[in-house]
């Protein structure tokens, strides 16, 4: 399989030592293993729980979001990847229940379902070994921009991209992409059209989708004036 280069960071500042033993301890149990080549993943056993659906997060951030979800649907499998070491641990703390209080313990909270697997890294090198129409949610949120103009290729709406998306959707499903940066909108708007198979299911693109879970960077951006932009799509019909 061809090598994929991945722009970004994959660490910032120290992390704290509590949350590096949930790095070490709890993120091994949350980490799928790829299988080998030519193999797909075997969902049966993939989660805890049996799912009724899965769902996918690209680039989890903060993880708020996937923590919140994975809470209030303990019936839905959630995928997360992140490449960013510090925001995969936020999100084991979410998920341990260290981030709002001290804990020793490096398991899941109390209450919580075993429905959250974590693939700190780039998630396209999990596309080749996902089934066809897996996941009835995807999430793109708040994606790197990459405003200049000789780094368009890098932003993840892009066409090789779009071709996997159309794979792994469902065929009722949705891919829900938020941003507070109007030309990356205006770019993943153009980008579906070249594409052909996908269409734009919410007209107004102020208006946050029903049960959505605001991010900490979104909370921030609005705090700081920014307006985020909320775009919905879905598979067009075959009929």
């Amino acid at each position: 399989m061809k090598e994929l280069r991945f722009f970004g960071r994959r660490k910032g500042k120290a992390i704290k030592q509590s949350k590096q033993q949930l790095i070490d301890y709890l993120l091994p149990r949350l980490t799928p293993v790829l299988p080998k080549a030519g193999e797909q993943f075997d969902m049966t056993h993939f989660f805890g729980i049996q799912p009724q659906e899965i769902w996918l997060e690209v680039g989890f951030g903060g993880g708020e979001h996937v923590a919140e979800l994975a809470k209030k649907y303990p019936n839905i499998g959630i995928i997360g990847a992140e490449p960013f070491i510090n925001g995969v641990a936020s999100l084991l703390a979410h998920l341990n229940g260290s981030h709002e209080k001290a804990t020793t313990h490096t398991d899941l909270e109390e209450g919580r379902v075993d429905n959250v697997r974590i693939w700190p890294d780039d998630v396209r090198d999990m596309f080749p070994f996902f089934p066809d129409k897996l996941f009835k949610r995807i999430f793109v949120l708040y994606p790197d921009p990459w405003p200049k103009a000789r780094h368009a290729e890098r932003r993840f709406i892009n066409q090789a991209n779009l071709i996997h998306l159309n794979r792994l959707l469902a065929d009722d499903g949705q891919i829900f992409v938020a941003t507070d940066v109007a030309p990356y909108a205006e770019w993943a708007i153009e980008q579906v059209a070249l594409n052909g198979m996908f269409e734009q299911v919410n007209a107004d693109t102020a208006q946050p989708p029903i049960d959505w879970v605001p991010t900490r960077y979104e909370k921030k951006g609005i705090e700081a004036g920014r307006k985020p932009i909320y775009l919905v799509f879905a598979k067009k019909s075959m009929k």
